[in-house]
């Protein structure tokens, strides 16, 4: 039996790994019971895709390889403590718990820091970073009536 020690050492292998592979220092694990799912490393420069962290590059994997978008019973293993999108897109995937090695302050020693980002929702929307606005449309809510009229809709 894998310990999660050694799957967050594997982990840490994976992003050191992605340093020397002209990546970004993060990876990340898909874990189910003692299967290793899938891995991930941070290709955010090399696809220039600002949501390639490794943690997602992780999750898209393992929904590929188990033909769902639901990873009930998995565990994300990663080499440091998800971002707020990172940590996001666990929920939606339905991962049952993460583990992690280097925390957002270790990450924001090495110039990745993230700590605006956790903070922002502590804050009214107008002293966000980004202007965020509704615009009424009077069809707003068509998309939503369409979807609860889908008899043969996959819910989520």
């Amino acid at each position: 039996m894998v310990t999660e020690t050694e799957w967050l050492n594997q982990a840490v292998d994976l992003a050191a790994q992605n340093v020397a592979d002209g990546g970004g220092p993060f990876g990340a694990l898909i874990v189910r019971g003692d299967e290793l799912v899938a891995t991930g490393t941070n290709q955010v420069t090399p696809t220039l895709d600002p949501t390639a962290h490794a943690e997602v590059v992780a999750i898209r994997a393992a929904c590929r390889t188990l033909g769902t978008f639901k990873l009930d019973g998995c565990l994300l293993v990663t080499s440091c403590e998800p971002c707020p999108m990172c940590f996001s897109s666990a929920l939606w995937a339905r991962v049952e718990r993460i583990v992690f090695a280097a925390d957002r302050h270790d990450a924001a020693k090495a110039g990745f820091d993230d700590r605006a980002f956790y903070e922002v929702f502590h804050t009214e929307p107008a002293a966000w970073p980004l202007t965020l606005e509704q615009i009424a449309v009077s069809e707003r809510e068509r998309p939503f009536g369409e979807w609860g009229r889908k008899a043969d809709r996959t819910d989520y």
